[in-house]
């Protein structure tokens, strides 16, 4: 094997894996970065070092491929530790290449790394001399097999010397092709038999490919198809309800009610996914299928722990010619054409600021088609999912949702602009507050984009913290922010923009659109916080519901 130095195998390996890596060169990694370049990495640069994982994350949730995110040691490392938190609790699998104390011992600035990334759930892979090739294929593979964020360490003192000869083979492809074995059966029995069946699809289905064969599974049965918000329009087709939660309809979320049989495909049923409790009928029996060892929500009555796809597959064989019925999707068909959809919203406010439901609306008809949105974490989070047309799974990264964060859309929005397909516009939906957060690396968006909208949903305020504690009769000095000239900024760094204060206002995002979508516009929206979001008067209603209860207790 050729001589390399420490960094140079780490680099060498992990190119078997990855062909990006996002970060901020520091004293710790800058050898690192150096054998990244030699092996043919792309390195996207990025200004704070929270960014780096975030981007990282970003890029998996958009193309499915795994990329490295890379800090120095000590302060740097702690910056990335938000973004390495909601990689973990997320599910994504991604590498941080840090620097480390040197094997001599900690300094003044070296803090224990690998007892802090343990704390947030993350696993550390510090490398040897004699082992970095081992030790990095070894973490690839962990994050890989674990769906989870690792931390790759390279202590300083080792960073430069010589590596030391190791043989090692190529990686395995991973096969998993686990069906349920017997458990199967039953389902489909259960399946067969409904007259009301519901097939709820969550990511875990979209990541193991499984939307095709969930998709024949409903037509077989007749039945009615919904999906998480990170599965949306995974199933989409005849029957298709839409975003199951708080992001949906009244009139789908009261056929989700009525369902007999629920296959819940991939999906954990987190509380916002449920309603709280109140999305499904309390008869109905609740199947779900995940290759997750977690005990299964409580909810669930026949948990089969297999593959989605292969799962879906094994039922479809067992349901032999199928089942279908007709009168379940024409009675959805029927409710869905009249009843209620999302509220449109209105062309005036108490405050004369723009209804964001109106904004939405406008914006879906006017971005470009083909489009990848990226959304940060705030009040403002359902109005793409409920408003606007995205066609696929990979095109919805929400971030912060697992670890209830803002603050990491623009870094985000950078890894997904690496990993978007040409033509495809890139569009950030962001909060006032986590724009000013993140806002250093609107320069490294700006660089990273070939076609990118930002739509800031300035509402001058934390607004989910003015509806839920403003509304209480809490002072709201905290939770204001002074109006910012996102407009004037972005354009001080590259962007085109303007500041959006009416509907009439977006032509100049239009002109921007009919002139090629080339580079980042940023779309200053001056919105209102008197209108609030469907899914946090839910939340709201659940945590008095909750608090009486323990009251009364």
């Amino acid at each position: 094997m050729t001589s390399l130095t420490v960094s140079g195998r780490v680099a060498q390996v992990l190119s078997s894996y990855v062909s990006e890596v996002f970060g901020v060169m520091g004293n710790g990694n800058v050898y690192f970065l150096d054998a990244a370049e030699q092996q043919g990495l792309r390195f996207t640069p990025v200004r704070h070092e929270g960014a780096a994982i975030a981007a990282a994350d970003a890029y998996y949730r958009t193309s499915g491929r795994l990329a490295a995110g890379t800090t120095t040691y000590g302060p740097g490392y702690t910056n990335a530790l938000t973004a390495l938190a909601e990689a973990v609790q997320a599910q994504i699998p991604v590498i941080l290449v840090t620097g480390d104390a040197p094997t001599t011992g900690a300094r003044p600035q070296d803090v224990n790394q690998a007892a802090i990334a343990a704390g947030l759930g993350a696993a550390t892979f510090t490398v040897t001399r004699d082992a970095a090739g081992a030790v990095t294929r070894q973490a690839v593979e962990y994050a890989l097999t674990r769906r989870t964020a690792v931390v790759l360490a390279i202590p300083y003192d080792l960073a430069a010397l010589e590596a030391e000869d190791e043989d090692l083979t190529e990686p395995t492809a991973l096969d998993v092709t686990d069906d349920g074995g017997t458990d199967l059966a039953r389902v489909a029995r259960l399946l067969a038999g409904a007259r009301r069946p519901l097939i709820l699809a969550g990511r875990g289905a979209h990541l193991a490919g499984a939307g095709p064969e969930l998709r024949e599974l409903a037509d077989r049965l007749g039945a009615l198809t919904a999906g998480t918000a990170l599965a949306l329009n995974l199933l989409n087709g005849e029957g298709y309800l839409g975003v199951a939660g708080g992001f949906g309809t009244d009139t789908a979320a009261g056929l989700m009610g009525e369902a007999d049989v629920v296959l819940v495909a991939g999906a954990s049923l987190s509380p916002f996914t449920m309603r709280f409790g109140h999305l499904l009928g309390p008869d109905a029996m609740v199947i779900q299928i995940d290759t997750a060892v977690e005990p299964p929500n409580a909810r669930v009555d026949l948990f089969v722990q297999a593959d989605v796809k292969a799962a879906a597959s094994r039922l479809l064989s067992l349901l032999d010619g199928g089942t279908a019925l007709g009168v379940w999707r024409a009675e959805a068909a029927r409710r869905l054409a009249v009843g209620p959809g999302h509220a449109a919203g209105f062309p005036e406010t108490v405050d004369g600021r723009l209804d964001p439901r109106a904004l939405a609306a406008a914006l879906d008809a006017l971005l470009p088609g083909r489009r990848t949105v990226v959304q940060d974490g705030g009040h403002f989070i359902g109005w793409a999912p409920m408003y606007w047309n995205i066609p696929r799974p990979q095109d919805l990264v929400m971030v912060g949702t697992a670890f209830q964060s803002i603050g990491l859309g623009l870094a985000s929005a950078v890894g997904a602009a690496r990993a978007v397909e040409d033509g495809r516009t890139l569009v950030l939906a962001s909060g006032d507050g986590g724009f000013l957060m993140g806002l250093s690396d609107l320069e490294s968006l700006i660089g990273a984009a070939s076609s990118a909208v930002v739509v800031i949903y300035n509402d001058a305020a934390y607004g989910a913290e003015i509806h839920q504690y403003g509304s209480q009769g809490l002072t709201e000095k905290p939770m204001l922010i002074p109006e910012v000239d996102f407009s004037g900024v972005a354009r001080a760094l590259g962007a085109e923009s303007t500041i959006i204060r009416s509907l009439g206002d977006l032509s100049a995002l239009q002109d921007w659109i009919d002139g090629g979508a080339n580079g980042t516009f940023v779309a200053d929206c001056r919105i209102t916080s008197s209108v609030r979001a469907p899914w946090l008067t839910e939340w709201m209603a659940a945590s008095r519901a909750a608090k009486a209860s323990v009251a009364a207790a």
